[in-house]
């Protein structure tokens, strides 16, 4: 199904990969960019919003530690967001605002109702961009910032909405990065390398490629947004980013969805929680735009039509379905919104 669209130029190259119990069918078809080497099985993607999930699922080990409280404020380890303000309109001015009415938590951070997000008010995005914040859009290019500095500036914005009030992609992820750090005493993408890299043998996940040779080239339509030679992620970010940094094999990202699926990565009841709707129906239809019709959202995954799973918006999509235990996995360089649509309609099968 996928090689007419290689053949026709639509996309240089992907990877496909379909499991259901002990049977796994790959494709491997085209090449790395328009004029480069064949694609093959271990070669690195850009997995971008893949990210949001793992760092979820990263999240919840602490929780299933009792070392973070879901709905406990979480400004003892980010004393940033101890006083948070709140627009008075969600349009409104950003000198116009009010006090938030409750503390955010771990829960907003996670469900993405931390009051902050895309955001649709023309003033708010201005400011995150004067901020060099980097939460709207691809990440390309990287925040000069480091985590400490990043949060501190983030504090210095006005929510858009009351925490717990309206579902805004995705910056809760990122700060959530932060909070994992703080909980663990050590770097993000350290806690992620041992507690979840290591353990699953995903050896080629990271926010750096490990293997320079194996990168593909990531494509905005036919306009090339990062290439492989010079790519920003042959060096370590200052500032990890846990709303789309990551970069990974389709192998590696097939052994995170099985642990989800089959356990030996959180406890039972986290998974479960992790991947059930948390979405009020006023709060599933404001996001309809967004996720879909009759979608909703859990920890780092959307969740409907029986499936969980997301999307990263350079090329990749996965999804779950629970009843009969399979697993999709799509990997492409070119960005999704300028996929034609009748492949992100094949893509988004719940099985190919």
């Amino acid at each position: 199904m996928f090689q007419t669209y290689v053949d026709s130029g639509v996309v240089p190259g992907l990877i496909s990969l379909t499991s259901r119990g002990d049977e796994t069918r790959v494709e491997v078809l085209g090449r790395t960019a328009y004029d480069g080497p064949e694609v093959q099985r271990d070669s690195l993607f850009r997995v971008s919003s893949f990210t949001k999930s793992i760092v979820a699922a990263a999240t919840m080990i602490l929780v299933d530690e009792l070392r973070l409280s879901m709905d406990a404020p979480v400004a003892d380890l980010l004393p940033e967001l101890a006083h948070p303000v709140v627009l008075r309109r969600p349009d409104g001015p950003l000198d116009d605002t009010v006090p938030a009415e409750r503390p955010v938590t771990a829960r907003d951070l996670l469900t993405f109702r931390l009051g902050l997000g895309e955001s649709d008010n023309p003033a708010l995005r201005q400011r995150e961009e004067e901020l060099d914040l980097h939460t709207f859009g691809p990440p390309v290019p990287r925040t000069a910032l480091e985590p400490d500095e990043w949060m501190r500036r983030l504090a210095t914005l006005p929510l858009q909405y009351q925490p717990g009030e309206q579902w805004l992609y995705s910056t809760g992820s990122h700060v959530l990065g932060v909070l994992i750090a703080r909980v663990a005493g050590q770097p993000l993408e350290e806690f992620l390398r041992e507690r979840i890299f290591e353990p699953l043998g995903m050896r080629d996940t990271g926010f750096t490629a490990v293997d320079p040779a194996r990168l593909t080239t990531a494509y905005v339509g036919d306009d090339v947004l990062d290439p492989a030679a010079g790519s920003q992620w042959l060096t370590p970010p200052s500032f990890p980013d846990a709303s789309g940094g990551l970069v990974s094999t389709v192998d590696d990202f097939h052994a995170f969805t099985r642990a989800l699926l089959h356990g030996g990565l959180l406890s039972p009841a986290a998974v479960a929680e992790m991947t059930t709707d948390q979405l009020t129906p006023a709060q599933r239809e404001a996001a309809s735009g967004f996720l879909g019709p009759d979608t909703g959202w859990g920890y780092g995954v959307s969740v409907g039509g029986g499936r969980y799973g997301w999307a990263g918006g350079l090329g990749s999509l996965w999804s779950t379905t629970p009843a009969d235990g399979t697993i999709s996995i799509l990997l492409t360089q070119r960005a999704l919104w300028t996929w034609p649509e009748e492949l992100f309609a094949e893509a988004s099968a719940p099985a190919w």
